[in-house]
């Protein structure tokens, strides 16, 4: 691999994680449904109190990128390849999250809002599915000035491969074009994830706007199938609109775009030059599923760590498909001391 220090980057929004087994009443309660990521209403703040009240909950440094982040620098083995950015609050959270991401082996360049509390998330799980409920707070106040200081674009620069979630796109729209250009001017690889329904379907001007960037985008069914219907595809097929996405004007013409979808336990859908070719997922017995939180973001960071090391697709996915395995049997997105991956 060539020089690895820094080679990744991810930008978005640190979250702290507030993980609790629920129940359907609480779900009701607050209405709000298994697979699915929203971001918090009024109606929402009060759940946070009362996950935390009535159940037993666990605090795990997440947010979708830098879960991915976290399992590709896991993954690869080598201290200070991925690095990242977004904004936390200067509170006991924050630095659970600092200490966190230091012991992960990822250099963090956190933004440190004074004013607001670090970002959570309610993760609310039944069964092994999880539902995804985030109060932004600081992490909705990273502005571009921060990516602009030269000691945080001196990471933009070092990177060869950055990646986004969709998420970020309801924060710093700006910096994310920023870091999109800087890509394609250098040849560089970018890559982005639908991330949540909600996400195509209000925020659809500036993922448009990135999509033209993007070299690699990744998704799951459901947010395929919403991306579709925003865009009057009128198919459901997650094959037809992989392809379709992957079709999608690009403003670099150097490398075609690849759309990676994946379905749960169904295969993962690659979409490429036309082509679409299909992999199965290693399958877990239903008594091994911890929890299915951070199953994507895992699949994404496995992915990351071989994509940077120029190996085929195949082994990319493979290795997505392991970080995966390995996460859904494990409370949040955490994982062992060494992966196990030849």
């Amino acid at each position: 691999m060539a020089s690895s220090e820094g080679i990744l980057l991810g930008m978005g929004n640190p979250l702290l994680d507030i993980s609790a087994i629920v129940d359907n009443d609480f779900l009701q309660k607050y209405d709000i449904t298994l697979n699915n990521a929203i971001l918090a209403e009024d109606k929402h703040k009060p759940m946070y109190d009362e996950i935390i009240e009535k159940f037993n909950v666990e605090y795990i440094a997440g947010g979708a990128t830098q879960n991915s982040i976290k399992v590709a620098q896991w993954m690869l083995q080598i201290p200070g390849a991925t690095s990242y950015m977004g904004s936390i609050g200067k509170d006991k959270f924050g630095e659970e999250m600092k200490k966190n991401a230091k012991l992960a082996g990822v250099n963090v360049h956190y933004y440190e809002d004074e004013t607001t509390p670090t970002g959570t998330c309610a993760v609310c799980v039944i069964g092994g599915e999880r539902s995804l409920v985030a109060n932004l707070s600081a992490a909705n106040c990273y502005k571009s000035e921060h990516l602009k200081k030269p000691e945080n674009w001196a990471l933009v620069e070092k990177a060869k491969y950055f990646y986004i979630a969709g998420f970020f796109l309801t924060v710093s729209p700006e910096s994310i074009q920023l870091v999109a250009e800087h890509a394609a001017a250098n040849n560089k690889i970018f890559t982005m994830n639908l991330s949540a329904p909600f996400v195509s379907e209000f925020f659809r001007d500036v993922q448009e706007k990135a999509l033209a960037y993007t070299d690699f985008l990744f998704g799951n069914e459901t947010e395929a199938r919403t991306f579709s219907k925003v865009h009057g595809w009128e198919t459901d097929n997650v094959e037809e609109i992989a392809l379709k996405i992957s079709e999608w004007p690009k403003v670099s013409e150097t490398r075609k775009r690849i759309t990676v979808i994946t379905q749960g336990a169904d295969p993962v859908i690659i979409a490429e030059d036309g082509k679409v070719k299909k992999f199965p997922v290693i399958l877990l017995p239903k008594e091994k599923l911890v929890d299915t939180n951070g199953a994507g973001d895992a699949f994404v960071g496995g992915f990351l760590s071989q994509l940077l090391q120029e190996k085929p697709i195949e082994e990319c996915v493979r290795a997505g498909c392991y970080a995966a395995n390995v996460i859904i049997q494990r409370s949040g997105c955490t994982y062992p001391e060494k992966p196990d991956f030849h």
